[in-house]
């Protein structure tokens, strides 16, 4: 009996079609579409251009300045942001954190206020942002080229916009930086302000990882207490690969770090940087770049200096504006430094509801404190110290 089979034996000599060719042909199409339309999407929302400043109905203010400016500084080409509803108001130059972070881009996601006040300057340090340069030699990643830099800025800011002195305010590694510059050079700048105050970086990590695994033992989080445990910190061996590892998901975790809502450095500082529009794409590479580049440079020294230990004077007022749940730069170390300095006024700012970066997280209060206080020479604003 013949057989019927539904089955066809191929002929000799002859292949079958291959059924998964087209599945493979539109897998990888999809694929190959999808990243088109990514990188149409990341050029769409990298023009390069900041914001224009709004009123409150959503409008453009007719007369303010919002603007990209590259000026070579000590030789190097560096770029800022400058920001304000009337270029008449004071200038206040930010120093940004990192070292090498720019953080313009937290405006955006926590915006400040700060161009109604001022005339704001977002400047990418040497090395930074806008200011990266492959070519850039290592030899000048220096404390002392970045003070330099920072006196050639406050310069450049004094002449455009015919101030004979400016707030001078850092974050983080930007106050650290910025209490040099105002040591070094009082006579440019009529105030101080530093946020998140570091004195002496590798201090402050050994008290943030003793209060991050007491914290996290409290919490009943054994395998986040057995990883600090096997990521140590000691001011003799100073921060081991496990913990630098580490450290950012652990304060995040317990809102201690950047911000108190921040829980990821995913989503709280990568993805809002790709999405700033003030910067290019070529641009935000160099974010990323600038900050590997900086931190190679910088950070061990920055580890390993004590402010307490070089300076005790300031001739202008000084001013500290600290998170209450802080612990990347240790509070108690910045209160310390800021009853032993000297100077001719004082105020000491305890934000309540903040962790790393009281203007972006109480942008109304600290808004409050620089027209009030810093720009009047006062301090009736700041905390009652003992």
């Amino acid at each position: 009996m013949p057989r019927n089979d539904s089955f066809d034996a191929p002929t000799p000599g002859k292949r079958r079609p291959d059924r998964l060719g087209p599945v493979v042909m539109w897998f990888f199409g999809a694929v190959l579409l999808t990243l088109i339309a990514a990188a149409a999407g990341l050029l769409w929302i990298s023009p390069g251009r900041p914001a224009p400043v709004l009123d409150t109905e959503g409008r453009p203010i007719p007369g303010s300045l919002s603007e990209r400016v590259f000026v070579e500084i000590n030789g190097v080409r560096q770029g800022m942001i400058v920001q304000s509803a009337d270029a008449a108001n004071p200038v206040l130059l930010f120093l940004h954190g990192g070292p090498g972070m720019p953080e313009f881009f937290l405006n955006g996601t926590h915006p400040t206020g700060l161009e109604r006040d001022f005339t704001v300057v977002w400047w990418d340090q040497r090395g930074a942002g806008l200011s990266f340069d492959p070519g850039l030699q290592p030899e000048s990643m220096t404390f002392e080229h970045l003070i330099a830099d920072t006196v050639a800025v406050a310069d450049y800011l004094r002449d455009r916009f015919g101030q004979d002195r400016i707030v001078l305010l850092g974050h983080s590694w930007g106050s650290f930086l910025g209490l040099l510059v105002a040591a070094r050079a009082p006579d440019r700048f009529r105030a101080y302000v530093g946020m998140a105050q570091a004195v002496h970086q590798l201090r402050s990590e050994t008290l943030a990882h003793a209060a991050m695994l007491a914290a996290y033992r409290a919490r009943g989080d054994a395998a986040m207490v057995g990883r600090l445990e096997a990521a140590p910190v000691s001011m003799e061996l100073g921060l081991s690969d496990d913990y630098m590892r580490l450290r950012d998901p652990a304060m995040h975790g317990l809102g201690v770090g950047t911000t108190r809502d921040m829980r990821s450095v995913i989503t709280g500082v990568f993805l809002p940087v790709w999405r700033e529009p003030a910067y290019t794409v070529r641009e935000k590479v160099s974010v990323w770049r600038g900050l590997r580049w900086s931190r190679r440079h910088l950070w061990d020294e920055f580890l390993a200096t004590d402010l307490g230990t070089r300076i005790d004077r300031l001739e202008i007022p000084f001013y500290l504006l600290i998170g209450r749940h802080d612990l990347t730069a240790n509070p108690e170390l910045a209160r310390a430094l800021f009853e032993r300095i000297e100077a001719p006024l004082k105020g000491f700012y305890t934000f309540e509801n903040s962790a790393h970066s009281p203007l972006f997280e109480e942008p109304e209060r600290a808004r409050q404190i620089l027209r009030e206080d810093v720009l009047t020479g006062r301090a009736k604003l700041a905390d009652k110290l003992r």
